[in-house]
């Protein structure tokens, strides 16, 4: 057995022994996607599967992270164990979280049952690192009970978020209204809990309404239930399957209201999420979900692995600049690269198959 094995089973075995010095490692490792981080992240995988992962999102400002720590306090309250990723802007320098381990979780200081990591976006679309998915099965194999995944909140790309969450809170400030009325279709979409923070401010009503409003025009379009996302397609449902009020057993995300700074609300949106996690159980849609989610994964990762794969051949090629010049000069054309810089790549493919 080599070193590098040697120290990815040390690794392992400390993780699942529930050392945080050996959790912070790992994710430290698939953050930098280190030699070996595949490894580790395979060894754990068949450790996984038991906790609840829930992602906070959001426009800047609506108190994500102050929520975050309130649900992190409240939960340990219960007894249950808690693994945060804060997912911070990246540094135009370094790629790293500008932000850094920044000392937001304010309430749960010295309490080694909170693990608090921030990692940086690198750029990615709506903010989620590619670590974070692996980073979230490290804390799960830990024995962590609630993961909680809090997002930049960079406008529509959020919608990332639904790709690593079982349940999506989308956290929405006060406003007069003309905020709610922004909202894209994709965040309405992702959201399975709808949160007013700050509710104690002026307009916090106006904007629960307004909120409201949107789910159930939203519900009554001819398009709901199409998406896949809050319910069944109701072509799917039989008549004896509807619930007494004769409409759809689906989820309609509900507006809650929490003020996290002084904690109030907090316990109720955590009712809520208990709630839905209970429907997704019930309904098949966890299922499903972390079905679609494995096969995207996995078309992530295939995908990773084709563009190395190109990479090496354009490499060992010498580069990209004589076709360039060739497409430029009107001998070849792009797609005519594109096909002969992976004929080979093709070929091998086809005779592995055969």
């Amino acid at each position: 057995m080599s070193g590098a094995e040697a120290e990815t089973d040390r690794l392992i075995e400390e993780l699942l022994a529930g050392k945080h010095r050996a959790l912070a490692r790992v994710i430290s490792k698939i953050e930098d996607r280190a030699p070996g981080y595949r490894d580790l992240v395979s060894a754990l995988h068949e450790h996984t599967g038991d906790a609840t992962v829930v992602g906070i999102t959001g426009s800047p400002g609506a108190g994500k992270s102050t929520l975050v720590d309130k649900m992190a306090e409240t939960y340990r309250r219960r007894g249950e164990t808690v693994g945060v990723i804060a997912i911070d802007p990246s540094s135009p320098f370094t790629g790293g979280a500008v932000l850094g381990d920044r000392i937001r979780m304010a309430s749960n200081v010295g309490d080694m049952d909170v693990f608090f990591r921030s990692m940086s976006a690198r750029g990615t679309l709506g903010g989620l690192s590619t670590a974070t998915t692996d980073a979230v099965k490290a804390l799960d194999a830990f024995g962590k009970d609630r993961i909680i995944i809090e997002t930049v909140g960079a406008g529509q790309n959020e919608v990332d978020i639904v790709g690593t969450a079982d349940t999506v809170a989308v956290l929405v400030p006060p406003s007069s209204g003309d905020d709610v009325q922004m909202l894209k279709a994709g965040i309405l979409e992702i959201a399975d809990v709808f949160v007013v923070n700050k509710a104690d401010m002026e307009g916090a009503d106006r904007t629960v309404q307004e909120l409201k409003e949107m789910v159930h025009m939203r519900d009554a379009s001819p398009l709901a239930g199409t998406a896949g996302h809050h319910g069944m397609d109701e072509s799917a449902l039989s008549d004896d399957e509807e619930d007494d009020d004769g409409e759809r057993d689906g989820w309609e995300p509900p507006v809650v209201e929490t003020v996290a700074k002084t904690g109030d609300g907090v316990e109720g949106f955590l009712d809520t999420l208990v709630d839905h996690r209970a429907w997704l159980e019930s309904s098949g849609e966890l299922e499903s979900r972390r079905r679609e989610r494995t096969e995207e994964e996995i078309r992530r990762l295939l995908r990773a692995e084709a563009a190395d794969l190109v990479r090496e051949e354009v490499d060992a090629r010498g580069g990209l600049d004589a076709y360039v010049d060739a497409v430029l000069d009107r001998e070849t054309d792009p797609y005519a690269v594109a096909a002969e810089v992976t004929a080979p790549i093709r070929d091998c493919v086809g005779d592995a198959r055969e």
